[in-house]
């Protein structure tokens, strides 16, 4: 039984969850400064992260097995491996996705949540097809991850306002640029099988020069958010921060050097996410 979890977890990239669900931490802590902190909305906050995270990697795995097979990088993954079978991650999907669903239901009486959650569920499903059609598809990624720090503002307070959008448009661009940057990995293979990505289309220059002007949009959001939602020196000291640690990203991975891209990738991209949200919340800690 433990292999078989630890097997669904290698599947998903669990470990990748932390890209995502900081955001939409901060996002709600920032809102509890306003609204009554309930535990089921905290509760409910990672359960749908975890679940709407594990559908929708789950599904890329399933839609993409037959392109990983015959990548040279990708054939170890799970089903080109035989480790787990096509109806055994289906059904692991369908069961994350009842799981989203379901969780939404700790919002209530806010039944926003639930009323999206099919929306999200599907716009969340659909970025595995965009390389098929569209060399701008790390953006479908990064829009999908983009929705967390909003769901999670709409689930505690049922409304919207500039703050949850400029920490989205942050992940926005900051997931958009560190996207490209893995992309590179595959650019040959990529043209070779008529996919679509930046790097396979204009090469990996400019591809990478595309993703530090997307991480540049990424710092001018995060001193927006500064501004607008009246954060401190912790929170201002930690957009520096992240700014030295995106130029860091981009010392890493060079056109004629790609080696380094996943110490880049996760390493690098880890420490911006979860930094984010300590310094975010010592900032309103100290705020009081």
């Amino acid at each position: 039984m433990f292999s078989s979890i630890r097997q669904f977890l290698d599947l998903i990239r669990f470990s990748h969850t932390v890209f995502a669900l900081p955001f939409a931490l901060l996002s709600a802590v920032l809102a509890w400064r306003t609204t009554p902190f309930r535990g089921q909305d905290l509760l409910g906050i990672l359960l749908c992260m975890v679940f709407a995270r594990s559908a929708a990697m789950a599904f890329n795995r399933l839609v993409d097995r037959r392109i990983d097979a015959v990548n040279p990088r990708t054939a170890g993954r799970h089903l080109p491996a035989g480790l787990l079978s096509v109806p055994a991650v289906a059904a692991f999907t369908l069961l994350s996705a009842a799981g989203f669903i379901a969780s939404t239901l700790l919002f209530l009486p806010n039944s926003w949540p639930l009323i999206l959650a099919v929306p999200v569920l599907l716009f969340l499903l659909g970025y595995s097809y965009a390389k098929r059609f569209t060399s701008w598809c790390h953006y479908w990624l990064s829009a999908a991850l983009m929705l967390s720090p909003i769901a999670a503002w709409i689930a505690v307070t049922g409304g919207i306002t500039a703050i949850p959008l400029l920490l989205a448009g942050a992940v926005f661009f900051w997931v958009g640029g560190f996207d490209i940057i893995y992309a590179c990995q595959d650019v040959d293979f990529d043209r070779d099988r008529h996919l679509n990505s930046i790097p396979a289309r204009w090469g990996v220059p400019l591809a990478l020069r595309l993703a530090a002007l997307s991480h540049v949009g990424t710092i001018l959001c995060l001193f927006a958010l500064w501004h607008v939602a009246e954060l401190g020196a912790v929170f201002l000291v930690g957009i520096v921060i992240v700014s030295m640690l995106l130029l860091y990203e981009h010392w890493l991975v060079r056109p004629d050097d790609l080696t380094r891209v996943n110490i880049a990738f996760f390493q690098v991209n880890a420490v911006i996410s979860i930094g984010l949200l300590l310094v975010g919340v010592v900032d309103i800690w100290l705020l009081g």
